[in-house]
Protein backbone atom coordinates (compact mmCIF):
# COMPACT_ATOMS: atom_id res chain seq x y z
CA UNK A 1 0.00 0.00 0.00
CA UNK A 2 1.57 3.51 -1.06
CA UNK A 3 2.54 6.14 1.74
CA UNK A 4 -0.46 8.40 0.65
CA UNK A 5 -3.16 5.83 1.22
CA UNK A 6 -1.35 5.21 4.74
CA UNK A 7 -1.62 9.04 5.86
CA UNK A 8 -5.36 8.84 5.08
CA UNK A 9 -6.27 5.84 6.85
CA UNK A 10 -3.99 7.31 9.66
CA UNK A 11 -6.17 10.53 9.36
CA UNK A 12 -9.71 8.02 9.17
CA UNK A 13 -7.96 7.21 12.95
CA UNK A 14 -7.64 11.04 14.03
CA UNK A 15 -11.30 11.76 12.74
CA UNK A 16 -12.60 8.50 14.51
CA UNK A 17 -11.15 9.65 17.42
CA UNK A 18 -12.34 13.53 17.13
CA UNK A 19 -15.88 12.04 16.60
CA UNK A 20 -15.50 9.68 19.91
CA UNK A 21 -15.87 6.56 17.52
CA UNK A 22 -13.72 4.41 19.36
CA UNK A 23 -14.66 1.40 18.01
CA UNK A 24 -14.13 2.64 14.58
CA UNK A 25 -10.54 3.93 15.66
CA UNK A 26 -9.34 1.00 16.87
CA UNK A 27 -10.17 -1.31 13.96
CA UNK A 28 -8.49 1.31 11.60
CA UNK A 29 -5.44 1.59 13.53
CA UNK A 30 -4.98 -1.90 13.77
CA UNK A 31 -5.27 -1.95 10.56
CA UNK A 32 -2.46 0.75 9.89
CA UNK A 33 -0.10 -0.67 12.42
CA UNK A 34 -0.20 -4.39 10.81
CA UNK A 35 1.04 -2.97 7.39
CA UNK A 36 3.43 -0.54 8.32
CA UNK A 37 4.85 -2.17 12.22
CA UNK A 38 5.79 1.40 12.33
CA UNK A 39 6.37 2.65 16.27
CA UNK A 40 4.13 5.72 15.64
CA UNK A 41 1.36 3.34 14.01
CA UNK A 42 1.55 1.00 17.42
CA UNK A 43 1.48 3.93 19.55
CA UNK A 44 -1.37 5.37 17.20
CA UNK A 45 -3.46 2.20 17.81
CA UNK A 46 -2.31 1.59 21.81
CA UNK A 47 -4.10 5.43 22.16
CA UNK A 48 -7.16 4.00 20.42
CA UNK A 49 -7.01 1.13 22.40
CA UNK A 50 -6.64 3.47 25.76
CA UNK A 51 -9.68 6.09 25.12
CA UNK A 52 -11.84 3.07 23.94
CA UNK A 53 -11.38 1.59 27.47
CA UNK A 54 -9.42 -1.40 26.35
CA UNK A 55 -6.81 -0.78 29.34
CA UNK A 56 -5.34 -4.57 29.64
CA UNK A 57 -5.22 -5.09 25.49
CA UNK A 58 -3.64 -1.64 25.03
CA UNK A 59 -0.75 -2.69 27.89
CA UNK A 60 -0.03 -5.88 26.56
CA UNK A 61 0.15 -3.98 23.04
CA UNK A 62 2.53 -1.24 24.27
CA UNK A 63 4.75 -3.83 26.72
CA UNK A 64 5.33 -6.20 24.10
CA UNK A 65 6.86 -3.60 22.09
CA UNK A 66 10.92 -3.70 21.58
CA UNK A 67 10.89 0.16 22.68
CA UNK A 68 8.91 0.56 25.58
CA UNK A 69 11.25 0.80 28.47
CA UNK A 70 13.34 3.39 25.44
CA UNK A 71 10.23 5.98 24.51
CA UNK A 72 9.12 7.63 27.03
CA UNK A 73 5.84 7.97 25.03
CA UNK A 74 5.37 4.11 25.15
CA UNK A 75 6.55 4.01 29.08
CA UNK A 76 3.95 6.17 29.81
CA UNK A 77 0.85 5.69 28.26
CA UNK A 78 1.63 2.02 29.57
CA UNK A 79 2.12 3.50 32.86
CA UNK A 80 -1.25 5.03 32.59
CA UNK A 81 -2.79 1.84 31.37
CA UNK A 82 -1.85 0.55 34.78
CA UNK A 83 -3.21 4.03 36.26
CA UNK A 84 -6.43 2.91 35.18
CA UNK A 85 -6.41 -0.80 36.26
CA UNK A 86 -5.27 0.60 39.69
CA UNK A 87 -2.51 -1.65 39.73
CA UNK A 88 -0.11 1.56 41.72
CA UNK A 89 3.46 -1.33 42.05
CA UNK A 90 3.17 -2.30 38.52
CA UNK A 91 2.50 1.86 37.60
CA UNK A 92 5.84 3.36 39.59
CA UNK A 93 7.83 -0.17 38.23
CA UNK A 94 6.79 0.94 34.62
CA UNK A 95 7.74 4.72 35.05
CA UNK A 96 11.30 2.87 35.90
CA UNK A 97 13.86 4.22 38.10
CA UNK A 98 14.15 7.96 39.02
CA UNK A 99 15.78 10.65 41.50
CA UNK A 100 14.99 13.91 42.23
CA UNK A 101 17.99 16.54 43.63
CA UNK A 102 17.86 18.47 46.56
CA UNK A 103 15.61 21.29 45.18
CA UNK A 104 13.05 18.87 43.52
CA UNK A 105 14.09 18.74 40.36
CA UNK A 106 13.67 15.81 38.47
CA UNK A 107 16.63 13.63 36.87
CA UNK A 108 15.94 10.99 34.04
CA UNK A 109 17.39 7.47 34.29
CA UNK A 110 19.85 6.25 31.60
CA UNK A 111 17.72 4.00 30.23
CA UNK A 112 15.18 6.66 29.62
CA UNK A 113 15.27 8.23 25.69
CA UNK A 114 13.30 11.27 25.67
CA UNK A 115 11.55 10.89 22.33
CA UNK A 116 8.81 11.91 23.27
CA UNK A 117 8.67 16.04 21.90
CA UNK A 118 7.08 16.34 18.17
CA UNK A 119 9.58 18.95 16.94
CA UNK A 120 7.69 20.21 14.16
CA UNK A 121 4.28 21.38 16.64
CA UNK A 122 3.46 24.56 16.41
CA UNK A 123 1.54 24.52 20.02
CA UNK A 124 2.92 25.05 23.12
CA UNK A 125 3.94 21.32 24.35
CA UNK A 126 3.54 19.80 28.09
CA UNK A 127 6.84 18.86 29.29
CA UNK A 128 6.63 14.84 29.50
CA UNK A 129 9.20 14.83 32.88
CA UNK A 130 6.07 17.17 34.33
CA UNK A 131 3.41 14.32 33.03
CA UNK A 132 5.33 11.12 34.50
CA UNK A 133 6.39 13.20 38.04
CA UNK A 134 2.76 13.67 38.14
CA UNK A 135 1.48 10.43 37.28
CA UNK A 136 3.94 9.06 39.89
CA UNK A 137 2.58 11.59 42.61
CA UNK A 138 -0.37 10.09 42.16
CA UNK A 139 0.59 6.39 42.11
CA UNK A 140 2.51 7.42 45.60
CA UNK A 141 -0.93 9.05 46.85
CA UNK A 142 -2.52 5.77 46.03
CA UNK A 143 -0.55 3.64 48.09
CA UNK A 144 -0.75 6.19 51.10
CA UNK A 145 3.16 7.29 51.03
CA UNK A 146 2.26 11.16 51.06
CA UNK A 147 5.50 11.88 51.43
CA UNK A 148 6.70 11.03 48.17
CA UNK A 149 3.23 11.78 46.93
CA UNK A 150 4.03 15.24 47.85
CA UNK A 151 8.15 15.51 46.57
CA UNK A 152 6.78 14.23 42.77
CA UNK A 153 3.90 16.71 42.85
CA UNK A 154 6.21 19.37 43.78
CA UNK A 155 8.86 17.87 40.77
CA UNK A 156 5.89 17.84 38.68
CA UNK A 157 4.80 21.69 39.06
CA UNK A 158 8.74 22.40 38.72
CA UNK A 159 9.05 20.68 35.85
CA UNK A 160 6.52 22.18 33.73
CA UNK A 161 3.91 24.39 35.45
CA UNK A 162 1.68 24.62 32.61
CA UNK A 163 1.17 20.86 33.33
CA UNK A 164 -2.51 21.04 34.23
CA UNK A 165 -3.70 17.21 34.83
CA UNK A 166 -6.55 15.60 35.95
CA UNK A 167 -6.14 13.39 39.25
CA UNK A 168 -9.98 12.06 38.29
CA UNK A 169 -10.91 13.59 41.54
CA UNK A 170 -12.30 17.22 42.19
CA UNK A 171 -8.62 18.34 42.20
CA UNK A 172 -7.43 19.37 38.74
CA UNK A 173 -3.67 20.23 38.94
CA UNK A 174 -0.17 18.88 40.73
CA UNK A 175 -0.54 22.45 42.71
CA UNK A 176 -3.95 21.88 43.27
CA UNK A 177 -3.28 17.76 44.94
CA UNK A 178 -1.00 19.95 46.94
CA UNK A 179 -3.40 22.68 48.18
CA UNK A 180 -6.17 20.74 48.52
CA UNK A 181 -4.94 18.14 50.45
CA UNK A 182 -2.87 20.31 52.47
CA UNK A 183 0.36 18.56 51.96
CA UNK A 184 2.31 21.80 52.34
CA UNK A 185 2.44 24.91 54.67
CA UNK A 186 1.31 28.38 53.86
CA UNK A 187 5.13 29.51 53.52
CA UNK A 188 6.09 26.10 51.46
CA UNK A 189 3.10 27.13 49.13
CA UNK A 190 4.67 30.65 48.51
CA UNK A 191 8.46 29.48 48.54
CA UNK A 192 7.18 26.28 45.94
CA UNK A 193 5.47 29.22 44.03
CA UNK A 194 8.24 31.73 43.94
CA UNK A 195 10.24 29.48 42.24
CA UNK A 196 8.68 28.38 39.42
CA UNK A 197 9.68 29.58 36.07
CA UNK A 198 7.20 31.19 34.02
CA UNK A 199 7.38 32.42 30.27
CA UNK A 200 6.13 36.34 29.78
CA UNK A 201 3.04 35.35 28.56
CA UNK A 202 2.23 33.20 31.36
CA UNK A 203 1.94 35.90 33.83
CA UNK A 204 -2.06 35.60 34.04
CA UNK A 205 -0.96 32.13 35.09
CA UNK A 206 1.50 32.71 37.66
CA UNK A 207 -1.55 35.46 39.36
CA UNK A 208 -3.83 32.46 39.07
CA UNK A 209 -1.48 30.34 40.51
CA UNK A 210 -1.01 32.77 43.58
CA UNK A 211 -4.92 32.73 44.04
CA UNK A 212 -5.16 29.33 44.80
CA UNK A 213 -2.64 28.85 47.55
CA UNK A 214 -3.72 29.43 51.37
CA UNK A 215 -5.60 32.83 51.66
CA UNK A 216 -3.82 33.68 55.08
CA UNK A 217 -2.25 36.60 54.04
CA UNK A 218 -3.91 40.40 54.93
CA UNK A 219 -7.24 40.89 53.29
CA UNK A 220 -5.84 43.91 51.47
CA UNK A 221 -3.04 41.57 49.85
CA UNK A 222 -5.15 38.72 49.02
CA UNK A 223 -8.08 41.30 47.58
CA UNK A 224 -5.44 42.73 45.49
CA UNK A 225 -4.15 38.93 44.07
CA UNK A 226 -7.95 38.99 42.96
CA UNK A 227 -8.36 42.74 41.47
CA UNK A 228 -5.08 41.64 39.08
CA UNK A 229 -7.13 38.97 37.17
CA UNK A 230 -10.52 40.80 37.57
CA UNK A 231 -9.13 43.90 35.79
CA UNK A 232 -9.92 44.50 32.44
CA UNK A 233 -7.09 44.33 29.89
CA UNK A 234 -7.85 46.18 26.67
CA UNK A 235 -5.46 44.83 23.62
CA UNK A 236 -5.34 45.12 19.52
CA UNK A 237 -5.73 41.73 17.40
CA UNK A 238 -4.26 41.72 14.49
CA UNK A 239 -8.05 42.30 12.75
CA UNK A 240 -7.35 46.27 14.77
CA UNK A 241 -10.58 44.74 16.74
CA UNK A 242 -10.25 45.27 20.57
CA UNK A 243 -9.85 42.17 22.76
CA UNK A 244 -11.03 42.32 26.22
CA UNK A 245 -9.04 39.76 28.44
CA UNK A 246 -10.50 39.55 31.99
CA UNK A 247 -11.38 36.46 34.15
CA UNK A 248 -13.29 38.58 35.84
CA UNK A 249 -16.25 35.91 35.25
CA UNK A 250 -14.20 32.98 35.71
CA UNK A 251 -15.75 30.27 37.65
CA UNK A 252 -12.37 28.85 38.71
CA UNK A 253 -11.00 32.26 40.14
CA UNK A 254 -14.80 33.04 41.47
CA UNK A 255 -14.58 29.31 43.71
CA UNK A 256 -11.24 30.88 44.70
CA UNK A 257 -13.05 33.86 45.95
CA UNK A 258 -16.11 32.41 47.93
CA UNK A 259 -13.78 29.98 49.24
CA UNK A 260 -11.94 32.97 50.89
CA UNK A 261 -15.01 34.60 51.90
CA UNK A 262 -16.05 31.18 53.45
CA UNK A 263 -12.46 31.52 54.93
CA UNK A 264 -13.06 35.54 56.40
CA UNK A 265 -16.50 34.27 58.11
CA UNK A 266 -18.25 36.31 55.44
CA UNK A 267 -20.60 33.58 54.53
CA UNK A 268 -23.59 35.29 53.38
CA UNK A 269 -20.87 37.21 50.34
CA UNK A 270 -19.85 33.31 49.75
CA UNK A 271 -23.13 31.98 50.11
CA UNK A 272 -24.34 34.76 47.35
CA UNK A 273 -21.46 34.35 44.87
CA UNK A 274 -21.99 29.85 44.90
CA UNK A 275 -25.58 30.66 44.37
CA UNK A 276 -24.55 32.36 40.91
CA UNK A 277 -21.57 30.04 40.13
CA UNK A 278 -23.82 26.99 40.92
CA UNK A 279 -26.60 28.26 38.09
CA UNK A 280 -23.82 28.79 35.31
CA UNK A 281 -21.91 25.21 36.25
CA UNK A 282 -24.21 23.32 38.26
CA UNK A 283 -21.48 20.54 38.64
CA UNK A 284 -18.13 22.87 39.42
CA UNK A 285 -17.52 20.38 42.65
CA UNK A 286 -14.91 22.90 44.69
CA UNK A 287 -18.09 25.94 44.47
CA UNK A 288 -20.20 22.85 45.68
CA UNK A 289 -18.01 22.02 48.94
CA UNK A 290 -18.12 26.12 49.52
CA UNK A 291 -21.67 26.26 48.72
CA UNK A 292 -22.31 23.65 51.65
CA UNK A 293 -20.37 25.05 54.25
CA UNK A 294 -21.64 28.38 53.93
CA UNK A 295 -25.55 27.32 53.52
CA UNK A 296 -24.42 25.19 56.70
CA UNK A 297 -23.48 28.16 58.71
CA UNK A 298 -26.55 30.19 57.53
CA UNK A 299 -28.48 27.30 59.15
CA UNK A 300 -30.10 26.62 55.19
CA UNK A 301 -31.29 23.67 56.30
CA UNK A 302 -33.58 23.17 52.73
CA UNK A 303 -30.74 24.40 50.57
CA UNK A 304 -28.45 21.28 52.33
CA UNK A 305 -30.94 18.79 51.34
CA UNK A 306 -31.70 19.51 48.07
CA UNK A 307 -27.87 19.60 47.45
CA UNK A 308 -27.53 16.44 49.39
CA UNK A 309 -30.47 14.76 46.81
CA UNK A 310 -28.76 16.32 44.11
CA UNK A 311 -25.43 14.95 45.03
CA UNK A 312 -26.50 10.97 45.79
CA UNK A 313 -27.93 11.37 42.29
CA UNK A 314 -24.98 12.90 40.48
CA UNK A 315 -22.14 12.42 42.11
CA UNK A 316 -22.44 8.57 44.72
CA UNK A 317 -18.67 8.47 44.20
CA UNK A 318 -17.42 11.98 45.93
CA UNK A 319 -16.80 12.16 48.96
CA UNK A 320 -16.64 10.16 51.96
CA UNK A 321 -13.43 9.31 53.66
CA UNK A 322 -13.81 5.27 52.64
CA UNK A 323 -14.26 6.42 48.88
CA UNK A 324 -11.18 9.28 49.46
CA UNK A 325 -9.24 8.87 52.36
CA UNK A 326 -7.48 12.45 51.30
CA UNK A 327 -10.96 14.49 51.69
CA UNK A 328 -9.80 16.51 54.74
CA UNK A 329 -13.50 18.14 55.41
CA UNK A 330 -14.77 14.17 55.67
CA UNK A 331 -12.29 13.19 58.40
CA UNK A 332 -12.71 17.00 60.31
CA UNK A 333 -16.84 16.13 59.75
CA UNK A 334 -16.02 13.02 61.38
CA UNK A 335 -14.16 13.79 64.40
CA UNK A 336 -16.87 16.35 64.96
CA UNK A 337 -19.63 13.97 64.49
CA UNK A 338 -18.32 12.47 67.48
CA UNK A 339 -17.76 15.32 68.99
CA UNK A 340 -21.13 16.45 69.53
CA UNK A 341 -21.58 12.79 71.05
CA UNK A 342 -19.25 13.75 73.42
CA UNK A 343 -17.13 10.31 72.09
CA UNK A 344 -14.01 11.41 72.64
CA UNK A 345 -11.92 8.66 71.65
CA UNK A 346 -13.08 8.38 68.60
CA UNK A 347 -13.27 12.25 67.76
CA UNK A 348 -9.69 12.64 68.64
CA UNK A 349 -8.98 9.41 66.36
CA UNK A 350 -10.45 11.67 63.32
CA UNK A 351 -8.64 15.05 64.28
CA UNK A 352 -5.66 12.72 64.30
CA UNK A 353 -5.87 11.47 61.17
CA UNK A 354 -6.52 14.69 59.51
CA UNK A 355 -3.79 16.26 61.12
CA UNK A 356 -1.54 13.59 60.13
CA UNK A 357 -2.52 13.57 56.84
CA UNK A 358 -3.30 17.08 55.96
CA UNK A 359 -0.23 18.80 58.19
CA UNK A 360 -0.86 21.97 56.19
CA UNK A 361 -4.24 22.56 57.28
CA UNK A 362 -5.02 24.05 61.01
CA UNK A 363 -8.59 22.72 62.12
CA UNK A 364 -7.52 19.43 63.03
CA UNK A 365 -5.24 20.89 65.65
CA UNK A 366 -7.76 23.79 66.64
CA UNK A 367 -10.19 21.06 66.97
CA UNK A 368 -7.75 18.38 68.86
CA UNK A 369 -7.32 21.48 71.41
CA UNK A 370 -11.47 22.09 71.51
CA UNK A 371 -11.47 18.40 72.42
CA UNK A 372 -8.84 18.80 75.08
CA UNK A 373 -10.86 21.50 76.71
CA UNK A 374 -13.87 19.83 76.55
CA UNK A 375 -12.48 16.91 78.91
CA UNK A 376 -10.49 19.89 80.88
CA UNK A 377 -6.93 19.45 79.17
CA UNK A 378 -6.20 22.70 78.02
CA UNK A 379 -3.71 22.34 75.21
CA UNK A 380 -2.99 22.95 71.68
CA UNK A 381 -5.15 25.79 70.43
CA UNK A 382 -1.88 27.61 70.44
CA UNK A 383 -0.60 25.29 67.71
CA UNK A 384 -3.27 26.12 65.47
CA UNK A 385 -2.99 30.40 65.66
CA UNK A 386 0.79 29.42 64.79
CA UNK A 387 -0.73 27.62 61.04
CA UNK A 388 -4.08 29.64 60.25
CA UNK A 389 -3.15 32.97 62.62
CA UNK A 390 -6.56 34.92 60.75
CA UNK A 391 -8.67 32.25 61.61
CA UNK A 392 -11.21 34.18 64.47
CA UNK A 393 -12.18 30.69 65.42
CA UNK A 394 -8.80 30.49 66.74
CA UNK A 395 -8.91 33.35 68.92
CA UNK A 396 -12.27 32.29 69.99
CA UNK A 397 -10.87 28.96 71.28
CA UNK A 398 -7.59 30.81 72.72
CA UNK A 399 -10.20 33.00 74.94
CA UNK A 400 -11.94 30.53 75.90
CA UNK A 401 -8.78 28.55 77.34
CA UNK A 402 -7.78 31.82 79.18
CA UNK A 403 -10.99 32.07 80.85
CA UNK A 404 -10.89 28.47 82.07
CA UNK A 405 -7.30 29.22 83.11
CA UNK A 406 -8.79 31.93 85.54
CA UNK A 407 -6.55 34.32 83.03
CA UNK A 408 -9.04 36.62 82.19
CA UNK A 409 -7.40 40.12 80.79
CA UNK A 410 -5.88 37.66 78.36
CA UNK A 411 -8.76 36.09 77.29
CA UNK A 412 -10.68 39.77 77.06
CA UNK A 413 -7.59 40.40 74.83
CA UNK A 414 -8.25 36.89 73.16
CA UNK A 415 -11.90 37.49 72.40
CA UNK A 416 -11.13 41.31 71.51
CA UNK A 417 -8.99 39.76 68.52
CA UNK A 418 -11.42 37.39 67.38
CA UNK A 419 -14.04 40.32 67.27
CA UNK A 420 -11.24 41.99 65.22
CA UNK A 421 -10.76 39.36 62.77
CA UNK A 422 -14.49 38.78 62.00
CA UNK A 423 -16.12 41.39 59.30
CA UNK A 424 -18.98 43.83 60.37
CA UNK A 425 -21.70 43.72 60.87
CA UNK A 426 -21.36 40.79 63.08
CA UNK A 427 -23.67 37.53 62.64
CA UNK A 428 -25.90 35.90 65.16
CA UNK A 429 -23.38 33.26 64.79
CA UNK A 430 -20.61 34.86 66.53
CA UNK A 431 -23.15 35.93 69.42
CA UNK A 432 -21.06 33.13 71.35
CA UNK A 433 -18.03 35.57 71.43
CA UNK A 434 -19.37 38.34 72.49
CA UNK A 435 -21.03 36.86 75.62
CA UNK A 436 -17.66 35.04 76.22
CA UNK A 437 -16.21 38.68 76.12
CA UNK A 438 -19.03 39.96 78.16
CA UNK A 439 -18.56 36.97 80.67
CA UNK A 440 -14.45 37.96 80.93
CA UNK A 441 -15.15 41.70 81.64
CA UNK A 442 -17.22 40.69 83.93
CA UNK A 443 -14.77 38.86 86.03
CA UNK A 444 -12.28 41.49 85.67
CA UNK A 445 -15.48 43.60 87.61
CA UNK A 446 -15.09 45.96 84.25
CA UNK A 447 -19.52 46.10 84.73
CA UNK A 448 -20.21 48.54 82.38
CA UNK A 449 -18.74 47.41 79.68
CA UNK A 450 -19.91 43.73 80.04
CA UNK A 451 -23.22 45.00 80.19
CA UNK A 452 -22.58 46.89 77.04
CA UNK A 453 -21.33 43.56 75.06
CA UNK A 454 -24.39 41.65 76.83
CA UNK A 455 -26.87 44.11 75.27
CA UNK A 456 -24.60 44.07 71.93
CA UNK A 457 -24.91 39.98 72.18
CA UNK A 458 -28.74 40.46 72.75
CA UNK A 459 -29.44 42.71 69.28
CA UNK A 460 -28.10 39.46 67.76
CA UNK A 461 -29.79 36.92 69.46
CA UNK A 462 -32.20 36.43 72.80
CA UNK A 463 -30.21 33.71 74.47
CA UNK A 464 -31.40 32.62 78.14
CA UNK A 465 -27.85 32.83 78.81
CA UNK A 466 -27.04 35.78 78.18
CA UNK A 467 -30.18 37.37 80.00
CA UNK A 468 -29.07 35.42 82.83
CA UNK A 469 -25.56 36.97 82.57
CA UNK A 470 -26.22 40.58 82.24
CA UNK A 471 -29.00 40.36 85.38
CA UNK A 472 -26.21 38.52 87.12
CA UNK A 473 -24.27 41.78 86.15
CA UNK A 474 -26.24 44.12 87.32
CA UNK A 475 -26.87 42.15 90.70
CA UNK A 476 -22.94 42.45 90.82
CA UNK A 477 -23.16 46.22 90.14
CA UNK A 478 -25.57 46.69 92.80
CA UNK A 479 -24.14 44.86 95.15
CA UNK A 480 -20.81 47.41 94.50
CA UNK A 481 -23.16 50.33 95.16
CA UNK A 482 -24.41 49.13 98.72
CA UNK A 483 -22.55 45.47 99.44
CA UNK A 484 -25.61 45.32 102.39
CA UNK A 485 -28.43 45.10 100.60
CA UNK A 486 -30.87 42.38 101.37
CA UNK A 487 -33.07 42.03 98.21
CA UNK A 488 -29.74 41.95 96.15
CA UNK A 489 -28.10 39.46 98.37
CA UNK A 490 -30.76 36.96 97.79
CA UNK A 491 -31.10 37.70 94.18
CA UNK A 492 -27.33 37.12 93.67
CA UNK A 493 -27.76 33.82 95.16
CA UNK A 494 -30.54 32.75 93.02
CA UNK A 495 -28.16 34.60 90.36
CA UNK A 496 -25.15 32.17 91.02
CA UNK A 497 -27.40 29.26 91.10
CA UNK A 498 -28.39 30.02 87.21
CA UNK A 499 -24.99 30.83 85.87
CA UNK A 500 -23.09 27.65 87.25
CA UNK A 501 -25.08 25.85 84.76
CA UNK A 502 -24.03 28.25 82.45
CA UNK A 503 -20.71 28.05 80.88
CA UNK A 504 -18.43 29.99 78.45
CA UNK A 505 -19.14 28.86 75.23
CA UNK A 506 -16.96 27.44 72.71
CA UNK A 507 -17.97 27.79 69.25
CA UNK A 508 -17.77 24.50 67.08
CA UNK A 509 -17.58 24.36 62.97
CA UNK A 510 -17.23 21.84 60.47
Amino acid sequence: MREEEMERLRGVVRDCVSKHLYSSAIFFADKVAAFTSDPADIYMQAQALFLGRHYRRAFHLLNASQIVLRDLRFRYLAAKCLEELKEWDQCLIMLGEAKLDEFGNFTHTNDSNAMYLDKDSQDREINISSAICFLRGKAYEALENRSQARQWYTAAIKADPLCYECTGSSVPHALECLIESHMLTCDEEKSLLSSLQFAQEDGWLSSFYSCLIKKYDKANVVEAKFNELEKEDISTKPSNQSLVCTLKNNTDLLACKAEYYHQCGEYQKCFELTSVLLEKDPFHLKSTRVHIAAAMELGHSNELYLMACNLVKDSPQNKATSLDGTFAPGWIGYGNAYASKEEADQAMSGYRTAARLFPGCHLPTLYIGMEYMRTHSFKLADQAKAICPSDPLVYNELGVVAYHMKEYKKAVLWFEKTLAHIPSPLSEMWESTVVNLAHALRKLKRYNEAVAYYEKALALTRSLSTYAGLAYTYHLQALWINPDDQFCSEMLTLALVDESRQGIESERYI
